[in-house]
C-alpha cells in the first residue's frame, strides 16, 4: 500500500487498485503521498470525507485545478471553466446550462438519443466480433454532439481528441511526440475548432448548448470567447468520461455470468441496475482540491495550500455506506454513489448521461443475447478516467 504510486496511470489499467483502496480505508482513510521533493497530496478514500471535501468549497477550492496531472501547477482555465470555478461565481455561470440539461429538458431528447444508440449497436448482431469498447467511446459524441449542434462529420474526430485529453498516457492515443506533445496538439485543435464554430454560431443562434453558452450573461456581461471555448471543452470531456465506461465495465466484467440474463429478464430493474453500473465503474477516478486554509480531517492537520485528492472509486466501495460493496447488485437500493461527484460541482450533464446509459442497456439487452467475450478486454491507461477501451464481443439478435 505505502509503495503504490497513485499517480501512475498503469496502476489503474493493470494493478489491484481496489485492494489498495480497501487497505487505505481500513488503516486510516487519509494518507499523505509524496510525489517528489516539491509535490505531494493527501488521499481521501472514505465516503464521508469525500462528501465533505467536495461540498466545502470554501475550504477546498477547485480553482487551482482538479486533475492530478496538473498537481503543483495552477490550471490556466481556473475561474473561466465551470469545473474550475467555485461558488458563488460557479453557481451563476452554471444556471442556464443546468436548466438546459435538467431532467425534463433531457427527457424531451429521448427520441433523439434512442435511434443513435440503436445505430451504434447494429453491427453487434452481424455474427462477427464487435468492439463494444470502441463503440462506447463514440457514444457520448453522438448525443452531446447533437445537443451542442456540432456537425456529424466531425464527431469521430472530436471523440478521439477528447479521449486523448483524458488518456494522454495511453500509447494507443499518443502521437509520435509523446504525451505532452499529444496533449498540446489536441488542445490546440479543440480550442481552435470551437473558436471557429462559435464565430459562425453567433450569427445563427438556436436552442443548442453552444448557443446557450454564447447567449449566457454572467456578472452583467456575455461570456468571453475564451470562457465559452473552455466550457465547450469541459462539456465534451465530461460526457466522454462518464457515459462510455459504466457500460464497458458491465460487459467486460459480467459477460458470461448470470448478471446480464437476470437484467434482461427483469427490465423493470434497469434504473437501479445502471446506477449500480455507475457505482461499480466510477468513471471519474479522482478529483483534486487545494486547502484554502489550515483545516483538520480525521484528526490530521491539512495545511493551507496542500493538495487533497478524493478517489471516487474508493468512496463508492466504502463498506460503511454500501452493504456488500464488493458485490455488483442490480437491485441495490439505496445507492447514493458519487460517480457524478457531490455538492456544487455535481456533474451538470448527469441527466444526459443517465438517460443515455439507461437507453443503451434497454436496447442492448432487449435486442441481443448470448453475449460472449471474443478476446481479453483492455483497460484505458489513465489515472483520471476509469474504463475499458476495448471489449471484443459476439452476440445474437433476439428473435
Amino acid at each position: 500500500m505505502g509503495s503504490a504510486d497513485l499517480i501512475d496511470p498503469t496502476l489503474y489499467s493493470g494493478g489491484n487498485t481496489l485492494e489498495i483502496w480497501r487497505q487505505m480505508r481500513e488503516v486510516d482513510g487519509l494518507t499523505w503521498h509524496q510525489v517528489d521533493e516539491e509535490r505531494g497530496f493527501w488521499s481521501v478514500v472514505k465516503y464521508a470525507d469525500t462528501d465533505l471535501v467536495l461540498r466545502d468549497t470554501d475550504t477546498f477550492t477547485s480553482e487551482r485545478g482538479t486533475l492530478l496531472d496538473l498537481l503543483g501547477t495552477d490550471d490556466p482555465a481556473g475561474g473561466q471553466q465551470l469545473a474550475v470555478t467555485d461558488p458563488p461565481r460557479h453557481t451563476e455561470r452554471q444556471a442556464r446550462l443546468k436548466k438546459a440539461l435538467a431532467v425534463k429538458a433531457v427527457d424531451r431528447q429521448r427520441e433523439m438519443i434512442r435511434p443513435k444508440v440503436v445505430d451504434l449497436l447494429e453491427p453487434l448482431g452481424d455474427g462477427g466480433v464487435f468492439d463494444f469498447g470502441t463503440a462506447m467511446l463514440r457514444l457520448p459524441m453522438s448525443v452531446t454532439g447533437t445537443m451542442m449542434g456540432l456537425p456529424q462529420e466531425d464527431w469521430d474526430w472530436l471523440s478521439r481528441l477528447t479521449t486523448v485529453c483524458i488518456a494522454a498516457d495511453d500509447p494507443e492515443f499518443q502521437d509520435e511526440g509523446g504525451k505532452e506533445a499529444t496533449l498540446q496538439s489536441a488542445h490546440r485543435e479543440l480550442f481552435g475548432y470551437f473558436q471557429d464554430l462559435m464565430r459562425h454560431r453567433r450569427d445563427d443562434l438556436g436552442d443548442d448548448l453552444l448557443s446557450v453558452l454564447i447567449s449566457t450573461r454572467f456578472e452583467g456581461r456575455l461570456m468571453s470567447a475564451s470562457e465559452i471555448v473552455a466550457n465547450c471543452y469541459s462539456l465534451l470531456l465530461g460526457a466522454n468520461v462518464t457515459t462510455p465506461h459504466a457500460p464497458t465495465f458491465v460487459m467486460a466484467e459480467f459477460t458470461g455470468t448470470d448478471v446480464l440474463a437476470d437484467w434482461a429478464a427483469h427490465p423493470e430493474v434497469n434504473g437501479t441496475a445502471y446506477e449500480e453500473a455507475l457505482r461499480w465503474a466510477s468513471p471519474v477516478n479522482h478529483v483534486l482540491r487545494y486547502a484554502t486554509r489550515d483545516t483538520e480531517l480525521r484528526g490530521t492537520r491539512i495545511a493551507a495550500g496542500e493538495a487533497v485528492v478524493a478517489w471516487l472509486g474508493a468512496a463508492n466501495r466504502d463498506e460503511e455506506v454500501f452493504e456488500n460493496s464488493h458485490v455488483f447488485d442490480i437491485r441495490r437500493k439505496p445507492n447514493k454513489h458519487l460517480a457524478f461527484g457531490i455538492g456544487p460541482h455535481y456533474c451538470v450533464g448527469h441527466s444526459v448521461a443517465r438517460v443515455t446509459i439507461g437507453i443503451l442497456f434497454e436496447e442492448l439487452l432487449g435486442r441481443y443475447e448470448d453475449f460472449e467475450l471474443a478476446g481479453k478486454p483492455e483497460r484505458l491507461i489513465s489515472n483520471f478516467a476509469s474504463g475499458y477501451k476495448h471489449v471484443p464481443l459476439t452476440a445474437r439478435r433476439r428473435k
